[in-house]
């Protein structure tokens, strides 16, 4: 077999610092589509960084799938080390990359769990196979997942459905199969996010969270899901930026010898490549410099710098750290070794050759509809009736019209509603307010989740106040929630729901026709009679 990798060894010692650096840049082909320019480097930069610094790899956001092929591709041949290319596709490659499967977010797993285990841990391994297969067809080799934070804190800003769930127990077993599944293929997989992000209320994106739980507690829930995934041959541990006062009272545990080394190495044994959570979050650059943050995440026990804020200036810091002796050379040729082991496993094992063609192929789009039909959640007195002869409003409300690419105007979430006789008004919560006087017969489907960035789980008590008033007129007669349980909570809690209503974890199309369907009791042969313009999705 070719050894497709360099010695490493005649690397200088910039060069080997270089190959602890993942920046990001965009997936799609051309600078002028970049979305994130503070973030993502142009594709001049990008080529000067890879043909000059030994970078280790590259994190993508966004594009197409066949167009991230290309871009790979590209990648790879303008650094002359083989690179890392990762991604955060923690529902699927298609959650980031259009035209590849697009699974529900992990929480809907755990849903199925909690009455039937083995059925979910055989969803959990098809995830991560297909995941992995479509990884690998479009040049990606490093998939930053599973997460296996337990969230057990309803008003997690951050985490939420990308949860399994509450349980450690769960939470360990479908991880352990997604692992399971996706080492079908060779690519690497991330258990996220060391030690734990679960028991959090605020986001790390932004501001530095705090744990306050004592060492029982942590190694007897938070540190379970982490021994497990490391038991399943987890090649890659991401960290988290939480301030544990139990462990390190001064360091984030990105940045905190204790925690790394001590609890991750030592205690929990495990000897793969710890990579930082992006470096530019406020979790970390409220702490310190870039410099110092580069330093210290070294210090503490890091192979993998992800994201810092200038590859050139955390070369150089680490580089000066070695030579003033605060670091030394043996410490950067340990992530060396593990770098060459994770890299030979993508590089030098036996490629299964996958085409673009056989993404998102038929039975993986029917395992997506699978687990969500049953994950779904219902009232006991469906379907909702539909009344003829009278105005109706298909009311849509969505955290934030600008970022609601599940959303166009062949969705089913638009279309099966107007076949009945509904007339489409879509809101965000921004502006939800300006729509609650008018009166008339409606449907209300409501998308919101937790997302990065925000700060919030996307439910302040300003919007619970408008949701009081629209139940209050009784002219909503039927109910969508699509996304966070904990939003369906507060309903089923806070207002006595005694109109049908449906739950799903998912917000893609997929799930927006089962969920119209199960709202209304209509069949797809059903919803073929009464148009022919509906899209794959009802096949």
């Amino acid at each position: 077999m070719t050894n497709l990798l360099p010695d490493w060894t005649q690397f200088s010692l910039k060069e080997k610092i270089g190959q602890m650096i993942v920046v990001r840049t965009s997936g799609y082909l051309f600078d002028h589509q970049i979305r994130y320019p503070i973030w993502e480097a142009s594709n001049r930069q990008l080529s000067h960084w890879l043909e000059t610094l030994n970078l280790g790899g590259v994190i993508l956001l966004g594009g197409s799938a066949a167009e991230l092929l290309l871009k790979t591709q590209q990648l790879q041949k303008w650094s002359k080390t083989p690179l890392f290319i990762a991604a955060d596709i923690e529902e699927g490659v298609g959650q980031r990359f259009s035209g590849a499967t697009n699974f529900p977010p992990p929480m809907a797993l755990g849903e199925i769990a909690k009455s039937d285990l083995p059925l979910a841990v055989k969803y959990a391994y098809q995830m991560g196979e297909v995941t992995a297969k479509e990884a690998l067809a479009m040049g990606i080799n490093w998939i930053l997942s599973p997460l296996v934070d337990v969230n057990n804190n309803p008003d997690n800003p951050v985490i939420n459905i990308r949860s399994f769930g509450d349980s450690p127990q769960i939470v360990s077993e479908l991880g352990k199969a997604f692992i399971e599944g996706a080492k079908n293929y060779p690519t690497l997989t991330t258990a996220k996010h060391f030690p734990g992000h679960g028991d959090t209320s605020s986001d790390s994106h932004l501001d530095l969270p705090i744990i306050n739980h004592d060492n029982e507690r942590l190694e007897g829930l938070e540190l379970v899901p982490f021994q497990a995934a490391i038991n399943a041959n987890v090649d890659s541990v991401m960290t988290a930026h939480l301030l544990i006062n139990a462990w390190d009272k001064k360091n984030p545990a990105t940045l905190s010898k204790a925690i790394l080394t001590g609890k991750l190495r030592e205690k929990l044994g495990f000897n793969g490549l710890i990579v930082t959570d992006a470096l530019i979050m406020g979790g970390v650059t409220k702490f310190a410099d870039s410099e110092e943050i580069s330093v210290k995440g070294v210090e503490a026990g890091a192979d993998i710098l992800l994201m810092p804020d200038d590859p050139e200036i955390a070369i150089s810091s680490v580089y000066n750290a070695v030579k003033t002796g605060r670091l030394t050379v043996e410490r950067i040729d340990e992530s060396l070794n593990r770098i060459w082991e994770a890299k030979q496993t993508i590089f030098n094992s036996q490629n299964k050759n996958i085409s673009i063609y056989q993404l998102s192929q038929k039975s993986d789009r029917e395992t997506v509809k699978n687990i969500l039909r049953d994950s779904l959640k219902t009232s006991n007195n469906l379907p909702l009736k539909v009344t003829d002869n009278t105005a109706k409003r298909n009311l849509i409300v969505v955290d934030d019209i600008l970022n609601a690419d599940f959303l166009d105007r062949q969705m089913p979430a638009f279309t099966i509603p107007n076949l009945l006789g509904y007339n489409l008004q879509l809101v965000d919560q921004k502006t939800f307010s300006n729509i609650l006087e008018e009166e008339q017969e409606t449907l209300l489907q409501i998308f919101i989740r937790g997302n990065p960035f925000r700060g919030n789980s996307g439910f302040n008590e300003t919007v619970k106040k408008y949701y009081h008033k629209l139940l209050n007129k009784s002219i909503v007669k039927g109910l969508i929630i699509y996304g966070s349980p904990y939003i369906l909570d507060w309903f089923t809690t806070e207002i006595n729901l005694e109109i049908p209503w449906v739950f799903s974890y998912g917000q893609m199309a997929e799930s927006q026709a089962i969920a119209c369907q199960t709202l209304f009791n209509l069949s797809t042969a059903e919803l073929r009679k009464m148009s022919k313009n509906l899209g794959d999705v009802f096949i």
